[in-house]
């Protein structure tokens, strides 16, 4: 059962580079209206999802949304001339185990046809820029990108990996990711390439993010082989590989990313049909107010207009806005949970018609020591030409946010769609060289959208969990405000906790 929280009513969607934020939670199973008298307690049910083979569900299950649509931070919008613009996430990595299960969901939902794939030899695949300086500058790769000085950095990267192999282990249980790689990789790629990323994916600051909870990868791969290069060498290709035609097609071609035709927002639209089609029932635009725990240990879950009964609830709504739902005994969990921030961003789709970029790849970071405005943009029409329309124009994406936004928002400012489309304009002037005014553009603010792991995040998810197994209580967490922001994590995080509630094993 999906439940959203007033705090949600009113969202849009998120950022950009592969981000995602869940809005919802699962309440398994109930047995109060309006589930069916004769589906309340003890029938079987078919499967809630499409990974029909991992679970097999006994009981009643219903769906509730807090806002008007399914999705969450997805959603794609059709603009008069055909175009798809999306409003969050634009495109989903193919790459490892996580990646693997998302195209397995894809080809139980039938959605093979419908992919549309970045593969190896494409330049949405090989170049990445940083705009430092104010020029742009490709971000090296191959051998020979890292035994030459390749701007914006003044040596070659090959002695960032040479200091890696000789920097020994840290001691300290956690890290910034400034700190980390500063230590590791050294003083420019600390500055200039992490802050980026951290900007990108979380659109936050790498000086207070933690290294072990934004990138586990890196962060085990020292602690495992002392050096993150021999890490990510030596532990990769471990554990079962997962295997259908789709998955060997993107193992073949080396797809750097995917999307759908008409959008990611079909993914989300192919599951709700699937849910309804197999029983489950689905509330929308039902936030939820409240949680109590009744005197034989059932949830009464509040509605605006109604209440229902739940013997389990999975909630993946935000942990700050689930801290606020909680009842009094769970005030410990609510402590660690409202200590889970997030940051807004602003997401501004242009398109141009006639305009042709300087370069061709998947777009640019911005270091927040060049533009504390500006995260970085995203060429779209170089990667999903096919969503373009008809006739083609250029579509870009500009994120905003960091600092500059979070100052703002501290003052109390009123964040106008026209100051955010002025700055995106501008920055597309200044770092592309697209002097005339859209054709059509898009203005998104979306509060609160992105989970920042600081320093320590671990810490809480610990003590949540300490608390759950202590308490015995009826909740599992699930969604990105824990494990992973990214679209691939968030479909694992709920197959997981599904795994976990029905107690057969997560990992199969």
């Amino acid at each position: 059962m999906r439940v959203g929280g007033k705090a949600l009513q009113n969202t849009s969607v998120q950022l950009g580079p592969r981000a995602l934020r869940e809005q919802i939670a699962w309440v398994w199973p109930l047995s109060a209206s309006p589930v069916p008298p004769d589906r309340r307690r003890g029938d079987a049910l078919r499967p809630l999802t499409p990974f029909a083979s991992f679970f097999s569900f006994p009981s009643w299950v219903v769906l509730v949304e807090g806002s008007e649509r399914l999705g969450g931070w997805i959603r794609s919008v059709r603009g008069p001339d055909g175009a798809i613009f999306e409003l969050g996430p634009r495109g989903i990595r193919p790459a490892g185990a996580l990646g693997a299960r998302t195209l397995l969901l894809i080809s139980e939902l039938g959605l093979d046809s419908e992919v549309l794939p970045v593969r190896g030899d494409h330049p949405a695949a090989q170049n990445r820029f940083l705009y430092v300086g104010g020029a742009l500058h490709a971000l090296p790769s191959g051998i020979r990108g890292l035994l030459r000085p390749s701007p914006p950095f003044s040596k070659p990267l090959f002695w960032a990996g040479l200091r890696d192999l000789t920097t020994p282990r840290g001691k300290d249980p956690d890290e910034t990711v400034h700190s980390f790689a500063q230590r590791r990789l050294g003083p420019e790629v600390a500055s200039l390439a992490m802050d980026s990323l951290c900007r990108g994916v979380f659109a936050g600051n790498s000086r207070e993010l933690s290294i072990r909870s934004c990138f586990p990868s890196l962060f085990q791969a020292e602690q495992t082989h002392r050096s993150i290069l021999l890490g990510l060498l030596l532990g990769a290709g471990r554990g079962p590989r997962l295997d259908s035609a789709l998955i060997r097609q993107a193992r073949a071609e080396r797809w750097s990313q995917w999307s759908l035709r008409g959008g990611l927002e079909t993914l989300p639209q192919a599951l709700n049909a699937d849910l309804t089609s197999r029983g489950v029932s689905v509330l929308q635009g039902q936030p939820v107010c409240g949680l109590s725990l009744q005197a034989e240990g059932r949830w009464k879950v509040s509605l605006e207009d109604s209440s229902l009964e739940a013997d389990h609830i999975i909630s993946a709504i935000p942990a700050s806005v689930l801290s606020k739902l909680l009842p009094a005994e769970a005030a410990p969990l609510a402590r660690a949970l409202s200590t889970i921030t997030a940051v807004s961003v602003a997401v501004v789709n242009l398109q141009y018609r006639g305009a042709r970029l300087p370069v061709q790849g998947f777009g640019h970071l911005v270091p927040s020591s060049e533009d504390p405005v500006i995260l970085g943009i995203v060429y779209d029409s170089v990667a999903f030409p096919e969503q373009d329309g008809s006739p083609p124009g250029l579509r870009l994406t500009v994120m905003l946010g960091g600092s500059w936004l979070q100052t703002l928002e501290a003052r109390g400012c009123v964040l106008s769609q026209e100051l955010l489309q002025q700055e995106a304009e501008k920055a597309a002037a200044t770092q592309l060289g697209l002097n005339e005014p859209p054709s059509h553009c898009l203005v998104h603010l979306h509060k609160n959208s992105i989970p920042q792991y600081t320093l320590g995040h671990w810490q809480k998810l610990e003590s949540a969990a300490q608390f759950l197994a202590a308490q015995k209580l009826p909740l599992t967490l699930a969604g990105a405000s824990y494990e992973g922001v990214a679209v691939n994590d968030c479909i694992e995080s709920g197959r997981q906790a599904a795994a976990r509630v029905l107690g057969t094993e997560p990992n199969s």
